[in-house]
């Protein structure tokens, strides 16, 4: 299962509206877990097993609780059984896909 989530405080009192200290909190539990991840400038994605992948996003959520008032929480699951190494695997086959010429590809409007 991939999971991408993003986690933020809000009624933090900050003037600039930062929460980088909150987000850096939530993805050093993600790193700590030792499973799958990668971080990007939105989501955190992370890789395992359902019960696990879920017990790290608790966690991370719960880490940025003393932050804020309160937290905002998104996540989006690509739940695909008998699957592992996904995190990579998708973003691999999306670039062999882009570098493709398009020859394997019928085209829509020739003749058949």
């Amino acid at each position: 299962m991939l999971v991408a989530f993003s986690v933020a405080p809000s009624g933090t009192g900050r003037a600039d509206g930062s929460v980088h200290d909150a987000v850096a909190a939530a993805v050093r539990v993600v790193r700590e877990s030792g499973l799958p991840s990668r971080t990007t400038s939105m989501f955190t994605e992370i890789e395992g097993e359902w019960d696990e992948v879920f017990a790290v996003v608790k966690q991370a959520t719960e880490a940025v609780l003393p932050f804020g008032s309160r937290v905002s929480l998104v996540l989006k699951a690509d739940i695909r059984p008998g699957f592992t190494g996904e995190l990579d695997a998708k973003v691999e086959r999306l670039e062999e896909a882009l570098a493709d010429d398009g020859s394997s590809l019928e085209d829509p409007d020739s003749p058949a």
